[in-house]
C-alpha cells in the first residue's frame, strides 16, 4: 500500500502506508506536507513511522515536526499505540492531552478513533 488520498467523514486525509519510509528529520516531514499540500486536510501517520526521538521531547524532534504541520496550515494526526513511550514520559503525556484538546495534532490509537474524532468535527452543532 502506498499513501493514499481518502476523504473520511468530509475531510480529505493523507493516510500514509504502515510500511513506508520513517520520519526521521523535518525534511521528512516536509515530504509529506508536500505530498499532502494541496489535496488534504489532515496527515494521518502511523506512530510506528515516527523515529523514536519523536516520542523523546528532549531532542525536540517532535516540536519541530509539528510547528512545520502548523505552519503549513495541515492537521498531524499520529495513529497508533504509543502506550510505551507515555508510561515513561510525564512529559510526553501532558503534550498529548493538550494536542488532542486543539485541532492541528492529534495522537489517536487507530484509525476509527480518527474517524471518530472527525465525525464528531463534521457533526452539524
Amino acid at each position: 500500500m502506498k499513501d493514499l488520498l481518502q476523504e473520511r467523514h468530509g475531510v480529505q486525509v493523507l493516510m500514509c502506508d504502515p510500511a513506508g519510509p520513517t520520519v526521521a528529520t523535518v525534511q521528512d516531514a516536509l515530504d509529506l506536507i508536500g505530498e499532502a499540500m494541496f489535496s488534504a486536510e489532515i496527515v494521518a501517520i502511523p506512530a510506528n513511522r515516527l523515529d523514536e526521538q519523536f516520542f523523546s521531547l528532549s531532542t525536540r524532534f517532535a516540536g519541530e515536526i509539528m510547528q512545520k504541520f502548523v505552519n503549513y496550515r495541515l492537521r498531524l494526526a499520529v495513529v497508533g499505540d504509543i502506550s510505551r513511550h507515555l508510561e515513561t514520559s510525564a512529559a510526553l503525556r501532558a503534550l498529548v492531552h493538550e494536542s488532542n484538546m486543539a485541532g492541528h495534532v492529534w495522537f489517536v490509537p487507530d484509525i476509527e478513533a480518527l474517524d471518530a474524532r472527525l465525525k464528531a468535527r463534521s457533526a452539524p452543532a
